[in-house]
């Protein structure tokens, strides 16, 4: 009999705070630090929480990208993946309190596999569904637009 697995588990993390700027986090068996610049104060031994963020989308939209061609058997090959985004500073310095800190997220996917341009569509179409940091994103309000092409 098939194991199956659970629909929904517990994830974990944990950190030591060494300074103000400075979080040396621990998930699983792995460790980085997130940090802030040393023009505001932290010592740059990581990205900031807000680079750590759009890492993540990054990250998520290659895993969630490869698990969704392999499923529609389409070969999206090897991704290149950029991110740009307008983030409204005014809550991180204080000035104000925004709802919508990350305004627009721009992310452009090149794929170097065989898919056609059609193929990557579809994926796109299905990792928009399933991506769970895309979905963080807009369930916030953020203006997201990813555009999957050729490389």
């Amino acid at each position: 009999m098939a194991l199956r697995p659970k629909p929904t588990v517990t994830l974990k993390a944990d950190a030591q705070c060494p300074s103000h700027s400075r979080a040396d986090v621990t998930i699983r068996d792995l460790a980085f630090a997130i940090d802030e610049p040393t023009e505001r104060g932290g010592t740059n031994a990581g990205p900031t929480p807000t680079d750590t963020a759009l890492g993540a989308l990054i990250g998520c939209t290659n895993v969630i990208g490869h698990k969704c061609a392999t499923r529609l058997g389409v070969d999206i090959g090897h991704l290149a993946i950029s991110v740009t985004c307008r983030f409204d500073r005014r809550g991180v310095t204080l000035a104000e309190e925004i709802d919508v800190p990350f305004e627009a997220i721009t992310q452009t996917v090149l794929s170097d596999g065989t898919a056609t341009d059609q193929e990557l569509q579809t994926v796109a179409r299905e990792v928009e569904k399933f991506c769970p940091l895309a979905k963080l994103f807009a369930g916030a309000g953020t203006e997201l637009t990813t555009i999957w092409r050729k490389a």
